[in-house]
């Protein structure tokens, strides 16, 4: 296959499907893996599927972490990934929020997800078919950034999930217990 050929990818959320959330993490130390998270990304690295993470970071917003801290929080999340023989192509964050923070970070923007800002530019640096992809997360939001570029949703049951459910209409593609179930069904439809 061409490089540049458009090909799927998986987009992922970070908080409640790849790392426990619990409010937030502010630090590399509080990075968890959440069961069956790195295995999912293995999974789906052995397919050759990117993986690419969209995270909504409001605590750069409202001035609890910065940009360097955000960063070592990636990094620690790469390095727990990287244990179990696993590995994101990209991670790309919204550090903005519409009522909340200080500066030039407190506004409405185009990647805060339900926006889909994050994908759009991922797609395009990474050549992905939005047809083809698919988007897992926790929350109604996912579903919805899923939804406005064309990406089909999953929704996994850790972080926010099992209580957003009831509120999406019509509900997600895919809903399953923990990133790897979520990502078997989603390479059983790609195989299709």
């Amino acid at each position: 296959m061409n490089p540049r050929s458009p090909r799927p990818a998986v987009f992922l959320d970070r908080d409640g499907v790849l790392t426990r959330e619990d409010p937030w993490v502010l630090k590399p130390d509080d990075v968890v893996l959440l069961p069956g998270a790195a295995e999912g990304v293995r999974l789906l690295n052995e397919a050759g599927i990117p993986v690419l993470v969209v995270t909504n970071q409001s605590a750069v917003a409202r001035g609890w972490i910065d940009e360097v801290l955000l960063g070592a929080i990636h990094d620690r999340l790469r390095e727990q990934l990287a244990v179990s023989g696993a590995h994101v192509d990209a991670i790309r964050h919204c550090p903005h929020h519409p009522t909340e923070g200080v500066g030039a970070l407190r506004i409405e923007c185009a990647c805060r997800k339900p926006a889909p800002g994050m994908l759009q530019d991922l797609a395009r640096e990474h050549h992905v078919d939005l047809a083809r992809s698919w988007l897992v997360g926790d929350a109604a939001r996912d579903v919805e950034a899923a939804r406005a570029v064309g990406v089909r949703a999953a929704l996994v049951r850790t972080g926010k999930g099992a209580a957003e459910l009831a509120r999406i209409v019509p509900a997600p593609e895919i809903v399953a217990d923990r990133l790897d179930e979520a990502v078997s069904l989603v390479l059983e439809r790609l195989r299709t």
